[in-house]
């Protein structure tokens, strides 16, 4: 058995074809279009070209991109004047703040000072607390690449055993709330797991398996459960190779499906961007409507 890959560029594709149909729409019945705003601060090579990637995108659907660059030096009352800037700019929809940030910089402080409706990488704490109690108003984008990939798949998630390889606060945390919503069975895996020596226990025991962790290869292709679902996100730098954090060509003998690396995860990771974008774009339309007409709703 060899494992059918699922091809993120095919699937990024078809996220922008209906984005393509939605904008000129929504720009037609507001006059507006949506802009996205980037916060960039240092010097990172891996991020510039990130966003040059993002600019490129955006413009070709229709939403409007720019990008605010500062110097590494950048204090954090600083950063944060800028994201209280594009908080209350009307003209702007959505705010990403570039990661990783330079050492001095407190992620958590900055990520929670974006508007949670203008935090289109689903970050703010509130958005993370809706996909929590089971109303996502806007995901983790890489998390929500995870879900459409395992979409794509049409494997049906409800009572599967699912195995997460990495708990951080955009990848493994989301994608297990994602994952219980859909009644899958999870488990998370994490750096205490592989100290006790049970990594592979759990690993071998995954009908769907996710792994984030950032380690070159980290799972062994034996390890991989007959008949698997794997999405690998890691992405490392090995010599002159890219490679993810699954052994790719022995577990692709096994799996049923296999995200490559690259070209799985990332592309669809920048369309969820995109989509998110327009989604808050949406809500900001329809409350403006909804104070322009006296409608004062609670929830």
């Amino acid at each position: 058995m060899s494992a059918q890959i699922v091809e993120g560029k095919s699937i990024a594709a078809s996220v922008y074809a209906e984005l393509k149909r939605e904008i000129p729409e929504l720009m037609h019945k507001t006059g507006r279009r949506p802009v996205l705003v980037s916060v960039y601060v240092g010097s990172n090579p891996a991020i510039e070209v990130y966003i040059r990637s993002q600019n490129r995108i955006a413009r070709a659907l229709g939403i409007e991109y720019r990008w605010y660059h500062l110097p590494d030096n950048a204090d954090e009352r600083e950063v944060l004047r800028r994201l209280h800037q594009l908080n209350t700019d009307p003209e702007v929809t959505g705010v990403i703040l570039q990661l990783p940030l330079p050492s001095h910089l407190r992620r958590s402080v900055l990520v929670n000072a974006i508007n949670p409706t203008k935090d289109v990488d689903g970050t703010h704490p509130e958005n993370v607390g809706s996909v929590l109690i089971g109303e996502m108003r806007v995901g983790s984008c890489t998390a929500l690449a995870v879900m459409r990939l395992l979409d794509a798949t049409g494997i049906d998630m409800e009572g599967k055993e699912a195995v997460i390889v990495g708990h951080s606060e955009l990848v493994g945390k989301p994608v297990s709330l994602m994952l219980l919503d859909r009644l899958a069975t999870v488990t998370i895996c994490h750096i205490a797991t592989a100290k006790r020596g049970l990594l592979a226990e759990h690993v071998r025991r995954a009908e769907i398996l996710v792994v984030a962790v950032g380690s070159p290869e980290v799972i062994r292709g034996e390890w991989v459960r007959p008949g698997a679902v794997v999405i690998d996100v890691g992405i490392n730098q090995v010599g002159t190779r890219v490679v993810g954090d699954v052994e790719f060509a022995p577990a692709q003998e096994r799996a049923a499906f296999m995200t490559p690396v690259p070209g799985g995860v990332g592309p669809v990771t920048v369309s969820m961007l995109m989509q998110n974008t327009v989604k808050a774009f949406r809500a900001q339309v329809s409350k403006g409507r909804e104070a322009e007409f006296g409608v004062n709703r609670t929830e």
